[in-house]
């Protein structure tokens, strides 16, 4: 018997650790770790809170809706949620969604959800209907970023000034020194920086990425607090749309959280390191959602 009792006392703690698989960790950008509610305590006190997600990450998708429920009740209901998701020219039902007004089937057949809408997004707006929230669908719609893609910036001078109430002031100006964008040159190889093909589709992320900065800037009312969702390369090093908010507001106080996998989940890789104010770490083998 007292043999019995040392085995299980040398093998509990080994099993103890086998058994651990936590789900993500948090950390600091310097890669110091943190806990949700150290974090949740920061963010509540910025005027707006970025969160980078993987698309298809169910646990960025989870972590949000219980960041968006502990927001809501920390910031006593002044708060705005944004969405990259939703575009300028659908606000309208998005509006009409959250007061009730429209149901499912009649929203989701005119507001072009994301194929992932249902798992995904969906639990927000719902959560958005119950407590009576303001969501605000940010992005640029998409035929135009298509357009500039396709045909640089200046296509976008031949749209109609109702058309160009879904997008920001004309004429958006790209800085291709930003790392995300040079880093998009870098994707398509070494001459890329010379091909008017490339170009055009910086000028499609940088549209994308001013014209959410510009409504969801708009959005905010004085003292409250916008949670803006978003792919990770949108706010990543406080690039993208951020560098494009500081222009119109710069005196926000603005904190970012972004989305990485890794293989291990015991440190922050250095890769990882300095990309938001906090980071999400999930296993590198987690399930997606598409």
């Amino acid at each position: 018997m007292r043999i019995l009792l040392l085995l299980l006392l040398l093998i509990g703690p080994v099993m103890a650790k086998t058994q651990d698989r936590p789900a993500y960790r948090l950390f600091a950008a310097a890669g110091k770790p943190v806990g949700y509610e150290a974090m949740l305590k920061k963010l509540a006190a910025a005027d707006v809170v970025f969160f980078g997600e993987q698309h298809n990450d169910p646990i960025a998708h989870w972590l949000q809706l219980q960041l968006t429920k502990d927001l809501l009740r920390v910031k006593q209901g002044q708060l705005v949620l944004g969405l990259e998701m939703f575009e300028r020219d659908v606000q309208p039902l998005v509006d009409q969604y959250i007061t009730g007004e429209l149901d499912d089937e009649t929203f989701e057949a005119g507001s072009r959800p994301w194929p992932n809408y249902g798992t995904d997004y969906k639990p927000l707006l719902l959560l958005a209907r119950q407590q009576k929230f303001r969501v605000v669908g940010t992005n640029v719609p998409r035929r135009y970023a298509s357009l500039v893609a396709k045909g640089s910036l200046a296509a976008l001078d031949t749209l109609s000034a109702t058309t160009k109430t879904w997008l920001p002031p004309l004429p958006v100006t790209v800085d291709y020194e930003l790392p995300g964008y040079k880093n998009m040159v870098k994707m398509f190889g070494v001459d890329a920086a010379h091909a008017a093909g490339v170009q055009n589709i910086i000028q499609a992320q940088a549209l994308k990425d001013a014209t959410m900065a510009f409504f969801l800037n708009q959005a905010r009312p004085a003292g409250h607090l916008l949670l803006h969702l978003n792919g990770s390369y949108h706010s990543d090093n406080h690039d993208g749309i951020l560098a494009y908010l500081r222009q119109q507001n710069p005196q926000l106080k603005v904190l970012t959280v972004s989305t990485v996998s890794q293989e291990q989940l015991a440190k922050l890789e250095k890769d990882n390191q300095q990309k938001a104010d906090f980071m999400l770490v999930v296993p590198a083998d987690m399930t997606k959602t598409y």
